[in-house]
């Protein structure tokens, strides 16, 4: 769509507006014309409007101008769109005598992302008079010069440009000259003064004239110099130039001093009159004169200045000579300098959007810069291409010429890469080419996409027993790749139950660091291990989370002391054994049994005599509890023996227990089996059952008796056998006796136990092994601290 819009200003300003709109990212254009040197806040158009944007918006969708200008020349006000006068433009300085003049905006809106063009068109005010360099200047005529001859004045300079530049040259009323004005090839003018008249030094010396310079302003305005013409005397022969007209090229950005071409101009005369003198015409530009120098003698036409095509690509140098005699005529000649372009300007990138962070999950296609390119070189030297590494997850595509958008082209992760340096290089395809380098940093933004990971797939917890409730056991790590929230974990315990009570009531976890805590002291006798499963939480939106399980095994400590089983007191009397009095040294007497409810070295008991009647008698195996008789008992030996046995555990500092014993020594021992008196059962029970239990006992130790003898005479080596009798009554009482026996055992030793009766435990720490279950040893002779348990149930 192409419109035009005219507005007026304020002294009747004309503003036309031409705008293109095509529907792309950086596709959109419009273009202003505004006059030079308008006042700050002056308006050029509304470019909201023109853009069909919502004038509300302006702010949100950070709506900006981006100028490769050095000053803000123009600013839009976000509240109305107005585009205004930021600053007073001075189209001379900006462009300098060029026929065009463009100030080149980018737009840039946000949200989405959207760039549109605009061209202002500074059109030129009349602010600027023709000048003379020289408010008088001499112009000498010789007397012979014949009607018609023609001699050019100094040239008028005027820094506008089109109707406002120099329109024509006026002259004084004269009766000897009149004014010609003539156009160069770029258009400008210059006069040259014409001899109507035949001129007589001796009537008139000199003449004076007034020339007047006019522009074409409206306004117009002018500018004026006088013109001093001397008469000289005759001198009959000029100067002539080999030809009128020379055209020679020069690459810009000659180095000073470089020779563009030697005039050669013959004068017939001789002597001073034939002497040749050469310099620049009185109409030649300031701006010839500021490039290039004419040498007076050899007429050698030298590069003085910097020579920049992109300024001006031709120049027209008028050239005089004139020879040292008295009334010299000056002849002329035109030397026209084509300036061929040479690549000297790098190509300039400009960063006209950049949208950074950008997030890791952007989808390929998500656009990151948009960049615009220019090189004030033509031809191919002002063709340029941009290009990125390759080696990046990035991609430049092409807009329209000389833009580019900078965008993603596959996922990012900023796990592995959290920012990329990325260099855009322009190049253009002069020879040698120029490039221009510039650096985008773009940073990845993290998103919560890494769940933690502990350190390890498990761990396992060893706690000793009767901890401090409390105490930290033990300390579980995760990581988690993502940064900043997303990277914050918190630990908690899942849900679950250890021994039909929530885990909760056993363990915490400092949700901060993962120091995992004791909530009460543990008993290796109740609860040996457990797990929990702990679980890390990062505080992303959504969180993500994973589990470990820990296993947390508890270390038993020597906290029982050995219990006494056997022999018991009766009715709160010592225990008593009887002794024959006719027994060899040897005779097993009594078996001391005691348990430990705790385990390993905590339970390996040992036993020892601390107080006897006569120390010499009777003695302990030291790991079966065994009591034997040391010699034969004597006549002498008193009949009643107090015995103090001592049992100890192997533990780190050990615990104890002490049992006494009376041993009464007799003649003669009956056939009731009075040495298994204090393990009968109780008086409630049927002496079937007693005898039930004492007659398959017997049986069966008998029979493994015999076995053992088979082996240990046969020479061979047998593991340990075990046998287990059960027995029930009407009393609902199971009994189970498990005999263990070694091949290396001599002699055996069998005990008949009470079934067990709840009483109050001994050990309050243990109550529940003492009310469960109770522990009896049953040694053979050599089997090396072996423990025989037997189990009371209750149906």
């Amino acid at each position: 769509i192409f419109g035009a819009i005219l507005l007026t200003w304020p002294r009747l300003l004309t503003i036309g507006l031409l705008s293109a709109s095509f529907c792309h990212l950086v596709s959109c254009q419009i273009r202003y014309s505004v006059p030079e040197e308008l006042e700050h806040g002056a308006f050029v158009g509304n470019i909201a409007e023109d853009l069909g944007l919502d004038v509300t918006k302006l702010s949100s969708r950070r709506f900006r101008i981006a100028s490769g200008a050095r000053k803000q020349y123009l600013e839009v006000n976000l509240e109305n769109g107005i585009l205004f006068v930021n600053e007073k433009i001075d189209r001379e300085e900006q462009c300098e005598q060029s026929a065009a003049c463009f100030l080149h905006l980018q737009v840039v809106i946000e949200s989405p992302l959207e760039l549109y063009r605009v061209e202002v068109d500074i059109l030129d005010v009349n602010d600027n008079p023709p000048s003379f360099p020289w408010s008088e200047f001499v112009l000498e005529i010789s007397e012979s010069a014949a009607p018609g001859s023609r001699f050019p004045v100094e040239s008028a300079h005027d820094p506008d440009v089109g109707t406002n530049s120099l329109r024509t040259y006026s002259l004084s009323p004269s009766d000897h000259f009149t004014l010609v004005v003539q156009s160069r090839s770029d258009g400008s003018k210059f006069a040259e003064l014409v001899l109507e008249a035949p001129l007589d030094r001796e009537q008139q010396r000199s003449h004076q004239m007034m020339l007047t310079a006019v522009d074409g302003g409206m306004p117009e305005k002018s500018g004026s110099a006088q013109i001093t013409v001397s008469v000289l005397d005759a001198n009959d022969n000029v100067p002539v130039f080999e030809q009128p007209f020379y055209k020679v090229r020069l690459l810009e950005n000659a180095p000073r001093g470089s020779m563009l071409v030697r005039l050669n101009a013959t004068d017939l005369d001789e002597g001073s009159n034939g002497d040749i003198s050469y310099s620049f015409s009185g109409h030649a530009p300031l701006k010839v004169r500021e490039l290039f120098s004419v040498d007076s003698r050899t007429g050698e036409i030298r590069v003085k200045g910097v020579v920049d095509f992109e300024k001006a690509s031709v120049y027209e140098i008028y050239v005089q000579a004139k020879d040292r005699g008295p009334s010299a005529v000056a002849v002329h000649c035109k030397v026209l300098v084509d300036i061929l372009d040479v690549n000297d300007n790098a190509p300039e990138v400009i960063l006209t959007s950049v949208s950074t962070p950008v997030q890791e999950d952007a989808p390929p296609g998500t656009v990151i810069s948009v960049i615009s390119v220019m090189d004030r070189d033509s031809g191919d030297n002002g063709n340029v291409d941009c290009e990125i590494p390759h080696n990046m997850p990035f991609q430049l595509h092409t807009s329209f010429k000389n833009y580019y958008t900078l965008v993603t082209s596959e996922l990012l992760d900023r796990e592995t890469v959290s920012e990329y340096n990325i260099t855009v290089t322009a190049r253009d395809l002069g020879s040698p080419p120029l490039s221009t380098r510039k650096s985008i940093l773009v940073q990845v933004s993290d998103v919560n996409d890494n769940a933690p990971r502990f350190l390890q797939p498990s761990f396992s917890v060893y706690v000793t027993e009767n901890n401090a409730p409390g105490a930290s056991i033990s300390s579980v790590t995760a990581s988690d790749p993502d940064s900043n929230q997303n990277a914050y974990l918190s630990y908690s315990i899942l849900e679950g139950q250890i021994q039909g009570m929530p885990v909760s009531t056993y363990v915490s976890i400092n949700s901060d660091n993962g120091n995992i805590y004791a909530l009460r002291s543990f008993d290796y006798e109740q609860l040996r291990n457990f797990q929990i499963r702990v679980q890390a939480q990062d505080a992303g939106l959504p969180p993500l989370s994973s589990n470990v399980t820990v296993n947390v095994f508890v270390l038993d400590q020597n906290d029982n002391a050995p219990v006494i089983v056997s022999p018991l007191p009766k009715n709160g009397s010592v225990a008593t054994e009887m002794v024959p009095r006719s027994v060899d040294a040897g005779y097993l007497v009594a078996k001391i049994t005691a348990l430990d409810a705790d385990a390993g070295q905590n339970s390996r008991l040992s036993y020892q005599v601390v107080q006897a009647t006569d120390q010499g008698l009777f003695s302990v195996a030291l790991y079966t509890g065994e009591i034997r008789t040391i010699r034969r008992l004597m006549d002498k030996d008193a009949t009643r023996q107090r015995l103090v046995i001592l049992v100890k555990d192997n533990g780190q500092p050990p615990l104890s227990a002490s049992v006494s014993i009376i041993l009464s020594v007799v003649d003669s021992v009956p056939e009731t089996l009075s040495d298994f008196g204090d393990l009968t059962l109780t008086q409630e029970s049927p002496s079937s059952l007693t005898l039930y239990l004492i007659v398959s006992l017997s049986s069966i130790s008998f029979i493994f008796l015999v076995a053992i003898i088979v082996l240990i005479s046969s020479g061979a080596k047998v593991p340990t056998n075990c046998v287990e009798v059960n027995g029930n009554s009407a009393l609902s009482q199971a009994y189970c006796y498990k005999v263990c026996l070694t091949p290396e055992s001599a002699k055996s030793d069998f005990m008949f136990l009470k079934p067990y009766s709840p009483a109050t435990p001994r050990n309050n720490a243990k109550e529940t092994s003492l009310n469960k279950s109770s522990f009896y040893n049953l040694h053979m002779d050599g089997s090396y601290g072996t423990q025989i348990p037997l189990w009371h149930r209750s149906k």
